[in-house]
């Protein structure tokens, strides 16, 4: 890797290698991409229909370095054209889980999706990890902004 880009190795198992013998490792699609695509283990395959949730299973576990988390996010292409996302964006998957990574999904469409086996439904993306202290005050600084939000400076 080039430039400024940090690598971070994410150790990866399949929970069933047999089952898994057909799907893919996930992996980015392009040179430039963010996040790498994560593909349905579903056994065949799984329909969502308008407002409802399904968690799909992904076949496979990891282990993340202390420091770092995988980020789960939707495939803007499954949102845009078919409604389909994540309830709980972007999903964080933590450096001491070691269960299945399921992928939280939530159909806004207007129309059944089905899922198939081996089908990208989402991307995960490795970022690091900044822990905070949490220092108590009794009162905080002032700003120009202040306690302005949630459309404060118009539409």
């Amino acid at each position: 890797m080039s430039g400024s880009t940090v690598s971070v190795t994410i150790k990866f198992t399949w929970l069933d290698p047999a089952a898994a013998a057909e799907l893919q490792v996930p992996s980015y699609e392009t040179a430039g991409s963010s996040g790498m695509d994560v593909r349905a283990a579903v056994a065949d395959h799984l329909v969502i229909d308008p407002g409802a949730r399904a968690l799909v299973p992904t076949g496979f576990a990891v282990a993340i370095p202390v420091g770092y988390e995988i980020q789960v996010r939707p495939r803007s292409g499954l949102a845009v054209k078919h409604g389909l996302s994540l309830p709980n964006t972007p999903g964080t998957i933590d450096a001491d889980y070691r269960g299945e990574v399921k992928i939280a999904m939530i159909n806004l469409g207007a129309e059944p999706i089905t899922i198939r086996r081996g089908e990208r439904i989402a991307q995960m993306v490795v970022a690091p990890v900044v822990r905070a202290a949490i220092e108590v005050v009794s009162e905080l600084d002032d700003t120009t902004r202040g306690s302005g939000g949630f459309g404060h400076t118009g539409v």
